[in-house]
């Protein structure tokens, strides 16, 4: 991971006041000047006695009476009583901790009176990371599933599953060698699932598709080049064919899944996947902060 910008001391105190945070939302969420949140009118008013509050008298807002708002309106901070200079500092935890950094801790250490108000905060976080503008995977693309959840011998004897990963989640991936990588929760690990989510996520033009011997995979060749290995036999690398970078994705998922948060419900899984993909996708960027910052 590049090394950020900033350290969170740095970070603190930079953004000693919530006037400074403020202003620092504004230039990244509007880059090119405040628009209205609603209708995306450029031609908004400033309310002089209102630092950071803005109307929009845009006949979709309501014409004369108009429609207020401030820096905050339709963002994750909306509705919250903390600062956002605490807002902040979770934010730079979370992008800086490469297998995640749990509810608990964040609790600790922003001293929130109740653990349920820092787990609130991390999934508003983690939903602002989802990917809006994705683009389709190029070059050469390995595609490979994963299942996510406890072992059957920590299980009590009547939860244990007659068959491996009936209890766990399933997960299907994709990522561009060098590039970027892309996960989803699935019910069903089936072909014609596991077809469209390479048709989804992978490009017409793709130089390969690398996948390993699973039988929903057998009929990709028909629409990309496409080429397995057999972990089966032991096969796992045959030339430039192996699954090997997304397989230490979804090792560094599971450390995260297992040593920081011990547990993750099936609910919540799309956000920790939005997390871990993020801040995978996002590696070389030395203001991943201020990245999250504008897409919440």
């Amino acid at each position: 991971m590049t090394k950020p910008t900033m350290t969170l001391t740095s970070l603190m105190n930079r953004f000693s006041t919530e006037e400074q945070c403020k202003q620092f939302l504004q230039e990244k969420r509007w880059p090119n000047g405040v628009q209205c949140p609603r209708c995306h009118n450029k031609k908004v008013y400033e309310l002089k006695s209102r630092p950071f509050h803005w109307v929009c008298k845009a006949k979709e807002c309501g014409g004369r009476n108009g429609y207020r708002f401030s820096v905050i309106s339709k963002t994750i901070f909306e509705n919250t009583n903390y600062p956002l200079r605490t807002w902040f500092q979770v934010i730079y935890l979370m992008t800086q901790s490469k297998k995640g950094i749990s509810a608990l801790q964040i609790h600790r250490q922003i001293g929130s009176g109740d653990y349920r108000t820092a787990w609130y905060m991390c999934h508003r976080i983690r939903a602002a990371m989802k990917d809006t503008d994705f683009a389709k995977l190029l070059g050469e693309v390995e595609v490979d599933e994963t299942y996510i959840g406890g072992s059957d011998r920590n299980r009590h004897r009547e939860k244990k599953a007659r068959m491996g990963g009936r209890d766990k989640a399933t997960v299907i991936g994709a990522i561009s060698r060098k590039g970027n990588v892309v996960c989803k929760l699935i019910e069903n690990a089936d072909r014609v699932t596991m077809s469209q989510f390479v048709r989804e996520t992978v490009a017409d033009n793709v130089s390969l598709v690398a996948t390993d011997e699973h039988a929903g995979y057998h009929r990709l060749g028909r629409t990309f080049p496409h080429k397995s290995v057999n972990h089966g036999t032991k096969e796992y690398v045959r030339g430039n064919v192996h699954t090997n970078n997304l397989e230490a994705f979804w090792s560094l998922l599971k450390r995260g899944v297992v040593g920081t948060f011990h547990q993750v419900s099936k609910d919540y899984l799309p956000l920790y996947l939005a997390e871990f993909s993020y801040r995978h996708n996002n590696r070389k960027n030395a203001d991943i902060f201020g990245a999250v910052i504008a897409g919440c």
